[in-house]
């Protein structure tokens, strides 16, 4: 299964949306993203067969009636694009660049910290960049390396949100984000586009890093009806 592989997923999920107090029989969305055609034409096709044979899509510890499932095909411009965070960003430190961005001595773990707005700007917009060229590479076998893919940013705030793997419970610290282009670059289209699709930064498996474009897709949300899968 894509979600047990090791590595990079690829592909990552928004949060049930509209946000509210549930209740039975409401009309709900969530969007599933993923940069692999297959994947999203396999959960497309399986999902699509679910109403036909009476199967719920269970989400965690909740349970849904599938209407609809549609595929969203986003591409992006070049000029004016706005990013918002839809879910946290997850970026963590390496040991390695302790120094580098100065985290606290007394703030030093084994392996990695999770950055914190108390840390350097610089340390995260790196460290963002990286983890989305890294993927990119891997999945379209490139060799981008080292590039300033982001010209402006707002930070909104910070996150932490529980989460239980393996029956283990976890606490991921995150952040909220506004990305702003007025222009962009062969290289920065082609990440920015292929992170809309995989995720911002780290456990995007896990729902983190997912990113809406602002004047886009809330037109096109609001036509689909509990699963929509997009892709390239």
């Amino acid at each position: 299964m894509v979600h047990d592989k090791a590595g990079y997923k690829f592909f990552c999920f928004s949060n049930i949306f509209p946000i509210k107090d549930m209740a039975e029989r409401d009309i709900l969305k969530l969007i599933i993203a993923s940069p692999n055609k297959d994947l999203v034409a396999s959960l497309r096709d399986t999902l699509q067969n679910f109403p036909a044979h009476g199967q719920a899509a269970n989400i965690g510890e909740m349970s849904f009636e599938v209407l609809d499932v549609k595929s969203l095909d986003v591409k992006l411009t070049r000029r004016n694009l706005k990013v918002l965070t839809a879910t946290p960003v997850i970026i963590r430190i390496p040991e390695r660049n302790y120094d580098k961005y100065g985290i606290p001595e007394d703030e030093r773990k084994q392996r990695y910290v999770y950055w914190r707005p108390k840390y350097s700007f610089d340390a995260f917009l790196k460290q963002l960049s990286e983890n989305l060229i890294k993927k990119f590479n891997e999945f379209n076998g490139t060799n981008i390396e080292n590039y300033d893919l982001f010209e402006q940013f707002m930070f909104r705030r910070p996150t932490a949100t529980k989460v239980v793997i393996d029956g283990k419970e976890y606490v991921m610290v995150g952040s909220m984000w506004e990305f702003v282009w007025s222009y962009l670059d062969d290289v920065q289209l082609r990440v920015i586009e292929f992170g809309l699709d995989a995720g911002f930064g780290e456990r995007s498996s896990l729902g983190f890093g997912f990113v809406n474009r602002v004047g886009e897709r809330k037109e096109n949300l609001d036509e689909r009806n509990i699963v929509s899968s997009r892709g390239h």
